[in-house]
């Protein structure tokens, strides 16, 4: 089977079970809506696809009884009184940040680039950021 190309919505509406099908075999899997065009992608792939783009790079410290961490470059941190507690915190902060990036973050020149970092934490639960952040489930 080939790659679909669909050249309006209304074509993509009318082939929409082909449309998610191709996505769903890895296939490359296109709209095109006026002078756009957006590719369809099975979630799992794409997540998994992020996780090894998007290197967390999480830097955990132990510091005044407790623990911060905190992603160079990405501007979140958190931090807990055990590990774990700021791991979960940090999901918290990571959830948050990809909100605030929606809203309003995504058109600014220092947070557009963190497009990629957005779609992973949309795509995932709370224990595949926690692998993520720490190394693990890729």
């Amino acid at each position: 089977m080939s790659a679909v190309h669909y050249e309006s919505y209304t074509e993509a509406r009318t082939h929409f079970k082909d449309l998610l099908d191709a996505a769903g075999e890895g296939r490359v899997a296109t709209v095109r809506r006026d002078s756009g065009r957006a590719a369809v992608v099975d979630v799992d792939r794409l997540r998994h696809y992020l996780s090894l783009a998007c290197s967390a790079k999480a830097q955990a410290v132990a510091e005044s009884g407790g623990w911060s961490i905190f992603i160079p470059g990405v501007p979140v941190a958190a931090d807990g009184a055990t590990f774990d507690e700021a791991l979960s915190e940090m999901v918290d902060a990571l959830r948050e940040y990809a909100e605030d990036w929606q809203d309003r973050l995504r058109t600014a020149p220092n947070h557009k680039d963190h497009w990629g970092l957005v779609q992973l934490i949309a795509l995932s639960d709370d224990q595949q950021l926690t692998d993520w952040l720490v190394g693990n489930g890729r």
